[in-house]
């Protein structure tokens, strides 16, 4: 009898992030190579591929596509080096052939055969009685548009996010005149290094100087205390072309000036919108920044704050508008800047003490 190898969800996921089964690329039955993609684990962040641990067949599917796992759980069972006579139930190639048309795992079917043997009638019987009744129709034309493992994953965090966070929304407005003006003297010799200078870049910055006036807001909750991490890790919220959002991580930026900031973001969001971001470009953020304005919104709240963080913040669209300054009435590039915080952590005249550091970083760039 083969040994049997454990197929395990790795450790090294970020803490607070749902995983989902989103593909097993092989069924029970099939011969499997060591280190070949074998399943892939959807969270709401980023998408990876685990490689066989052994060489052999895949013996069992513990947990089927569309369930959610833990780190370190065991999700499958590889007979190392085994053959069809090592598994049961043995499955022919033309219930291989049957189960991969309707997309089934040959665990979800119900072997009559001997041992528990699948046989073509198993599957068909299967596909015949696992239709679910349609719903009652309210006669209003529609479509269904199913939801893709990302958006599942995102949905699930986010919803967990509210059910243990009390979330609080601070609302500061800023005018951009001095960063305005830096960022068009600056983008020329930013251009000349390969380095496209964004709004963004100084956004980081000025998060950067608010965290060290007020250091809750880069931690976590924990039931006895409060975890303060001492390095700026900033999550940067990235829209994908295909639907969803990711969270691109620029880690201790703390260290970095703004060329550095401008430098790596640009590196990040590449790789975000080309689809080649590894797990580890989505771990360790302490804190997110969420620019929602780039797509025209004027505020957003409360913005779900991106567990376990206890704080994120949001800005809005970038427009001219006018406002009262020394008793007259000018023309600014104004926006507004929201802070939600995990009020379990923070409270409103911490949060406020954040955003008047921040609003006076961008108010006074020089």
């Amino acid at each position: 009898m083969a040994d049997l190898v454990d197929v395990r969800l790795p450790t090294d996921q970020a803490e607070g992030t749902e995983s989902v089964v989103a593909v097993w690329f092989k069924a029970v039955g099939d011969a499997v190579v060591e280190n070949e993609p074998l399943v892939e684990i959807s969270t709401d962040k980023v998408s990876v591929e685990i490689a066989a641990p052994a060489s052999g067949v895949l013996q069992e599917i513990l947990k089927q596509e569309g369930e959610h796992v833990e780190l370190g759980e065991v999700i499958g069972r590889i007979a190392a080096g085994g053959s069809d006579e090592d598994l049961s139930p043995e499955l022919s190639p033309a219930v291989r052939r049957l189960l991969k048309q309707h997309g089934l795992s040959a665990s979800a079917v119900a072997g009559t055969g001997k041992g528990g043997r699948i046989s073509v009638q198993d599957v068909e019987a299967h596909v015949a009685g696992g239709t679910a009744a349609a719903p009652e129709s309210s006669g209003i034309p529609s479509r269904k548009v199913p939801h893709n493992q990302m958006r599942k994953s995102i949905a699930h965090h986010l919803a967990e996010s509210v059910r243990v966070a009390p979330h609080v929304t601070s609302v500061f407005e800023v005018d951009l005149t001095a960063v305005k003006a830096d960022r068009a003297k600056r983008k020329p010799e930013f251009e000349k290094q390969g380095v496209r200078l964004t709004y963004t870049a100084y956004f980081v910055r000025a998060t950067v100087e608010a965290v060290k006036a007020v250091p809750e807001t880069n931690a976590r909750w924990h039931a006895d205390a409060l975890e303060i991490w001492e390095d700026m890790n900033i999550g940067i919220g990235t829209a994908l072309e295909t639907g969803g959002l990711i969270v691109p991580v620029l880690r201790k930026a703390q260290d970095m000036d703004l060329l550095a900031t401008a430098r790596a973001m640009g590196v990040m969001t590449e790789k975000a919108r080309a689809g080649s971001l590894s797990t580890s470009d989505v771990q360790g953020g302490t804190f997110t920044i969420s620019n929602h304005g780039v797509s025209g919104s004027l505020v957003a709240t409360p913005i779900i704050i991106n567990q376990p963080q206890s704080a994120i913040l949001g800005i809005g669209k970038l427009e001219d508008r006018a406002v009262v300054r020394n008793g007259q009435v000018v023309i600014r590039p104004m926006a507004f800047v929201t802070l939600t915080i995990d009020h379990r952590v923070l409270d409103g005249f911490s949060a406020n003490a954040f955003l008047s550091r921040w609003v006076d970083v961008v108010e006074s760039w020089s």
